[in-house]
């Protein structure tokens, strides 16, 4: 009689473990994955809402337009906040990838600062047109636009407290395996939010501008 047939239990015991062990041997590409499946979900709704403004965005209702209310310089000074925030997070990474701790988490400080002076910018803007009587009440182009605009600000202000979090993390337990998983997760974020902005930017802003 073989072993198994013995101790079926013991031979239970080992699959299970045998199972574990094998599931925990590369826990980061599974994060990585759901993270990406993540990010696919958020282009879903972003491209959601692209597809309502794309249907509402002449729709002013005699109210003004996109070329009546669109500052160009400011949204262009905006739009090089986050792309230069986009540039630090990288070198943010590489940093950690020679396990500099300290030039690491002053890189990701400036993204930080670059993505809060790009919301401050934002909420500018939108308090500016609110005040103009251009809310998002005032027609269906103003609704789909702040909805757009705002959803990817919200998105935004969570990279920054998450950023926040993981400096926290880091400067506590330094670049352990798992909080450099959690870098890598914000860095795919960041960079998707950079792409969907420059998306905003022309096809919100640019187009807007256009007779």
């Amino acid at each position: 009689m073989s072993d198994i047939q013995a101790n079926p239990s013991a031979a239970v015991a080992g699959t299970e473990t045998q199972f574990w062990m094998t599931k925990d041997h590369h826990p980061e590409n599974g994060t990585l994955l759901g993270f990406w499946i993540y990010l696919m979900s958020d282009c879903l709704i972003f491209a959601c809402l692209f597809a309502c403004y794309g249907v509402l965005g002449r729709s002013y209702a005699g109210g003004p337009s996109g070329a009546d209310l669109f500052e160009l310089p400011l949204v262009a000074l905006n739009t090089t906040m986050l792309l230069l925030s986009s540039i630090t997070y990288g070198f943010a990474v590489l940093e950690m990838q020679k396990n500099r701790r300290g030039t690491m988490m002053a890189w990701l400080i400036i993204t930080g600062l670059f993505g809060a002076t790009f919301l401050g910018i934002e909420l500018y803007e939108f308090a500016n047109l609110i005040h103009e009587g251009a809310g998002p009440q005032r027609s269906a182009f103003l609704s789909s636009f702040f909805t757009l605009v705002g959803t990817h600000g919200l998105h935004v202000t969570f990279g920054i407290v998450w950023l926040i979090t993981l400096l926290f993390q880091v400067g506590k337990h330094g670049l352990t395996a798992a909080n450099k998983r959690r870098i890598m997760c914000l860095s795919m974020f960041w960079h998707f939010l950079d792409v969907v902005w420059i998306g905003v930017f022309t096809f919100v802003y640019l187009m807007g501008v256009l007779p």
